[in-house]
């Protein structure tokens, strides 16, 4: 449904945006994920009309983002990080207003508006003003603001930024339910929403893509589903992972930390070492560590999580 073909963005000499490439299916939930200025907004920014791409292009239903921006626009409905609301109106007005400013009129008006505010939870605060309003219910009036046309496709920048643990578990629950019906493209930083909401994600880093797939998939192939982590007292880290990365089913090692202990001046040096194809390399590193004869001071098995993954995909160097 949504095809992004070579996307590119300069804001002067700097390249925000550094050829893109992805599809996104209809009815599909998909999470754009990336560090602080890797390109979500942007990238959002230019697929909802906003801005225009320097070089590349995105296609919506074989419509052109730039030649056929009006019609992609009333495809699509958009709520942006900061949800754009007129904190003196009540709700029930303003979701009236919008509505109207989307062409709708007679009862079916009335049956959006009433639609909205069921599906969005709002009953309690139809109402009220908007600024009386929490942060959690007024993110909930910006998603029924972005639904109430029924558009085809559904863009959220952050749309729990700032909701406590509550709000973010009832804003998840409706991003859920909306996917039943809609294409649904959303960006976050909270990894584990991500990996409990989204059919598929692509994860941005400094303006290009880095991983494209289902959370799961992209665990088998970046984390190899486990991870060993190990704390040695040992004066020489690089050392330590040459040797153990010899060892038979380690796809990679990470270290996490590198502490002087306080009772000597020896190193403790921490560990995550990533397993090939999900393989139990537990009882090789233990005689590799016997061998050397360094001091093990905790050994456990874990599953790799999709923060694992992330920081890998998006750490500096990358």
């Amino acid at each position: 449904m949504i095809e992004v073909q070579g996307l590119q963005k300069f804001y002067g000499d700097f390249q925000a945006l550094k050829g893109l490439d992805f599809t996104i299916n209809r009815g599909e939930i998909m999470g754009l994920l990336g560090p602080n200025g890797a390109g979500k907004t942007t990238t959002m920014r230019i697929l909802t009309g906003y801005l225009k791409p320097s070089f590349g292009n995105i296609t919506v239903s074989d419509l052109n983002v730039v030649d056929d921006a009006l019609k992609i626009k009333g495809m699509i409905g958009y709520l942006p990080e900061s949800a754009p609301l007129y904190g003196d109106m009540l709700v029930y007005d303003y979701l009236a207003y919008i509505a109207s400013m989307r062409g709708l009129s007679g009862a079916y008006k009335v049956q959006r508006i009433a639609a909205m505010v069921e599906l969005c939870g709002l009953k309690e605060v139809v109402s009220k003003a908007i600024h009386e309003l929490s942060k959690g219910y007024k993110q909930r009036v910006g998603l029924a603001h972005a639904m109430i046309g029924d558009p085809e496709i559904l863009v959220l920048d952050e749309p729990t930024s700032g909701l406590d643990p509550n709000q973010i578990v009832e804003i998840r629950r409706l991003i859920k339910e909306i996917g039943r019906e809609k294409t649904v493209i959303f960006s976050t930083h909270i990894l584990s929403e991500a990996e409990a909401t989204c059919d598929r994600v692509v994860i941005i880093n400094k303006g290009a893509v880095v991983a494209d797939g289902p959370p799961d998939r992209l665990l088998h192939e970046f984390g190899g589903g486990v991870v060993v982590e190990v704390v040695l007292t040992h004066p020489d880290a690089v050392q330590v992972k040459a040797a153990l990365q010899t060892v038979p089913g380690v796809a990679r090692i990470e270290q996490l930390t590198e502490l002087e202990t306080e009772s000597s001046a020896a190193d403790l040096v921490q560990l995550a070492i990533f397993c090939r194809d999900g393989a139990d390399i537990r009882p090789a590193l233990y005689r590799m560590i016997r061998e050397q004869g360094w001091d093990l001071l905790d050994f456990h098995r874990r599953s790799a999580s999709f923060e694992n993954i992330f920081a890998q995909l998006t750490k500096e160097g990358c």
